[in-house]
């Protein structure tokens, strides 16, 4: 069976991909009605899971700086290096896959049943996909957007009101069920409404959490984050797009991609590196190599190219490369269990029970560690990492962030990034990427470092991505340019 839906999505990917299309053109293949709604729903879940697992997957590992490029390649420099506007293209393919794709065929299914657990399922999975997009650009199309010919200019909604109108439509989704079964075909959740209203509420919570730190209504969504964490109705297992295997044209869309480039070039980034050594985590060793000399060595992220004018000579062999093999045909993670344990946990700790706190932390710790065959063991006695030994709250809400970065390490880069946007955790080094190349005592293992060659006018790191150059080309109602310094709408801080 995951044959059969691997060729039923990637059609559609691969179309969308092969020429360049209006966010409104109708992307449905073929055009007859024989192709029904079951069938068009997990070509959805393909798109948002091709968008989240490869391009966003790649650039988001780099932001979060668990990725640098190799030393010796230079596929990856500009992201590396911050060097990124809307000439670079970053966000383009993501942004026709998830309009053209994703979007446009849950409409399509949401025009044609009126089934209400399918209902529900569509609408979950579009507010997904509206939560990346917010995440990545802050303004996006909604209200007017998907109207194809009727309005082929639809105008850029303000990110906040987006996470508004999504939460809204699940709410009112969720109202209209009637207890029937599901009929699409569904190799994501299997059917389970249960399982989706779990990962409404998962969706709900990071959509609250983001919203109260951006200061908007944050009294009315603490409250609904309380309730959300005291109901306990969420998921079990991972959210995940599970249909790759070891076999040509079956392969996990990133790790295709690297294949195809008969290169490597992503190597560990010194943050992620440091945190593992320093809290003598054993998943350093899951997708992060030794180098020539038999040491985790990260590299200080930006810094490939100006070695040399800092007296190194730095090649392959002294740096730790990324491991390929997990990602084989790895599947493609919307949510994992670990991350949703984090965020009950800081809930928990911000304006709940501080004992269900420490249960939610310790759980997402195991969760990851199970999702990747390793046993916690006495991981969480280690005095950097154990719940106790933390002196104050702070240092607790502290750990629940850096745990959660070290998690969605080869899980989900997009939200890592998003996370260490939203949190400032890990914080950022107040000294130079030279300076701690040169005196590794200046630094606190996992703190994120400028890159030491910052293209960022304004320096830092990187806050958003560019609008896709192929929304300037096609929607004049597309916003200013912006730049990569620019925060989108909950990044308050």
């Amino acid at each position: 069976m995951k044959k059969i839906y691997l060729f039923l999505t990637f059609a559609a990917v691969l179309s969308l991909s092969s020429c360049n299309l209006d966010i409104n053109e109708d992307p449905n293949y073929p055009s007859s009605s024989d192709v029904t709604p079951d069938l068009v729903f997990p070509a959805a879940e393909n798109a948002v899971a091709a968008a989240v697992g490869d391009a966003m997957f790649n650039y988001g590992g780099f932001f979060a700086q668990y990725f640098e490029q190799r030393p010796e390649a230079n596929q990856y420099n500009d992201e590396a290096e911050l060097n990124l506007d809307e000439s670079s293209n970053l966000f383009d393919r993501c942004y026709r896959t998830l309009y053209a794709g994703a979007l446009a065929d849950i409409k399509n299914v949401m025009d044609r049943t009126e089934n209400k657990s399918d209902l529900f399922a569509c609408t979950v999975l579009r507010a997904y996909t509206f939560q990346i997009l917010v995440d990545n650009l802050d303004q996006v199309p909604y209200t007017e957007a998907l109207q194809g010919n009727a309005n082929t200019t639809p105008v850029w909604d303000m990110g906040e009101d987006v996470y508004k109108g999504v939460l809204a439509e699940m709410d009112a989704a969720e109202d209209s069920l009637k207890g029937e079964l599901m009929t699409l075909t569904d190799p994501m959740l299997d059917k389970s409404v249960k399982q989706w209203r779990g990962f409404a509420n998962a969706l709900r919570l990071r959509m609250y959490l983001r919203l109260i730190d951006g200061g908007i209504n944050a009294g009315e969504y603490q409250s609904k984050a309380v309730a959300l964490v005291n109901a306990n109705e969420f998921f079990e297992g991972d959210v995940a797009w599970d249909v790759y295997s070891n076999a040509e044209g079956q392969y996990n869309p990133w790790y295709d991609v690297a294949r195809a480039l008969a290169t490597k070039n992503h190597v560990a980034s010194y943050p992620i590196v440091s945190y593992y050594l320093s809290t003598n985590d054993p998943r350093i060793d899951y997708a992060i190599m030794k180098n020539d000399a038999g040491e985790f060595v990260g590299q200080i992220p930006g810094a490939k190219t100006v070695y040399k004018s800092w007296g190194v000579d730095w090649k392959n062999k002294d740096v730790s490369a990324i491991d390929y093999t997990p990602a084989v045909f790895a599947p493609i993670y919307l949510f994992t269990q670990s991350e949703l344990q984090f965020l009950i946990a800081e809930t928990q700790l911000r304006w709940g029970n501080k004992t269900a706190a420490k249960d939610a932390y310790e759980a997402g710790v195991q969760a990851d560690f199970a999702s990747r065959g390793y046993a916690v063991g006495n991981f969480l006695s280690g005095n950097r990492v154990n719940w106790d030994a933390q002196a104050n709250d702070a240092s607790r809400l502290n750990l629940i962030y850096m745990q959660k970065w070290a998690s969605l390490f080869y899980r989900d880069h997009m939200e890592a990034w998003s996370e260490v946007r939203r949190t400032d955790v890990p914080a950022t080094s107040e000294y130079t990427a030279r300076q701690i190349f040169e005196d590794a005592t200046v630094y606190s293992p996992g703190q994120m470092i400028v890159p030491a060659l910052n293209y960022i006018v304004a320096g830092g790191l990187c806050k958003r991505v560019p609008y896709p150059s192929t929304a300037r080309q096609l929607n004049k109602n597309t916003p200013a340019e912006k730049l990569l310094s620019d925060r989108v709408f909950w990044d308050a801080k």
